[in-house]
């Protein structure tokens, strides 16, 4: 059982605080991942959603996982539970120092997330205080005008890492 933070940062252009609509913690956002098998390595072919507002019980258990789910290839089953209140938008600063920030928390049972894929739902406001609700960054990059700070926004070159967490 290790804890992976999901770390995201992108080129942001007269921009702060990007975001899941919701915010970080977010129940109605979904997060997803490619997964690579703890047992055999091998690794999900498409992503796999997860996300807060959905439970299920473990098996021989009485607490309870985002996601419960066996490996296609050896069978082995595993979970990841996400754990919330660790999570903070990307500013312009973090960006702009080249950093990422950590948006979810999520420990991982049999499973090592390999892979985030940004989609829809996310939220974003300029420089100048303009919000920007419902991006959707399926495409790798957002531009838009904003018209009350008289300026170009754009998020652009967006990557997320998974590292390991600490408990």
């Amino acid at each position: 059982m290790v804890n992976f933070a999901l770390m995201i940062t992108a080129e942001l252009e007269n921009l702060t605080n990007l975001e899941p609509q919701g915010g970080c913690d977010d129940p109605n956002f979904t997060y997803y991942i490619k997964l690579k098998c703890g047992s055999c390595g091998e690794m999900t072919k498409k992503e796999t959603c997860v996300s807060l507002n959905e439970t299920v019980p473990l098996p021989a258990s009485r607490s309870t996982a985002n996601l419960v789910q066996k490996c296609k290839f050896c069978g082995r089953e595993g979970n990841i539970t996400m754990i919330t209140g660790r999570g903070r938008p990307l500013t312009q600063e973090i960006s702009q120092a080249g950093k990422y920030a950590p948006l979810m928390v999520f420990d991982c049972r049999g499973f090592v997330p390999v892979e985030f894929s940004f989609g829809s739902g996310w939220k974003v406001e300029s420089i100048e205080g303009t919000k920007f609700d419902g991006v959707d960054l399926s495409g790798d990059e957002f531009a838009e005008y904003d018209e009350n700070g008289e300026c170009p926004v754009m998020i652009s070159n967006l990557r997320a890492v998974f590292e390991v967490a600490a408990k």
